[in-house]
Formats: C-alpha cells, sequence, structure tokens
C-alpha cells in the first residue's frame, strides 16, 4: 500500500469518525433541548390546572355569598 493511499484511508476514516461523533453529539443535544420542552409544558399545564382550581374555588366562593344574599328557586320558576 503506498503512502498516498494510507494517508487518503486515514484522512477518510478520521473524517467518517469525526462526522460520526458530530451527528451523534448534534442528536443528543436535540433531545435533550425536546426533553426540556416536555417539563417546560408540564409546567404550564400544572400552572393553568392551578389557576383553573383557584377560579372554580372562588366561583363556588361567590355562589355560596349569592345564594345566601338571594333567594334561590329551582325548576319551579321553569314552566
Amino acid at each position: 500500500m503506498s503512502r498516498a493511499a494510507k494517508a487518503t484511508l486515514a484522512v477518510s476514516v478520521l473524517a467518517s469518525v469525526g462526522i460520526i461523533w458530530g451527528v451523534h453529539f448534534m442528536q443528543g443535544r436535540e433531545h435533550e433541548t425536546m426533553y426540556k420542552g416536555v417539563l417546560r409544558d408540564d409546567e404550564r399545564r400544572r400552572e393553568k390546572m392551578r389557576q383553573r382550581e383557584e377560579e372554580l374555588q372562588e366561583s363556588l366562593r361567590k355562589r355560596e355569598l349569592y345564594e345566601r344574599v338571594q333567594r334561590v328557586s329551582g325548576s319551579e320558576n321553569l314552566g
């Protein structure tokens, strides 16, 4: 095998290893980024549920207050 062939083989192997490592590294970073997105979505969902629960509790408190102040009739006025 000539020196030129050996040099070409070495450069090809090194380039292939570099490319494979680069792709693997990029995939790892992309996976981490996507996972962080999932964590942000979960946090956003928890915050939204907490806000909805607070709004529900506030609505129930208001309803209780209004029912104490106002007289509420059932279905007797419907028909």
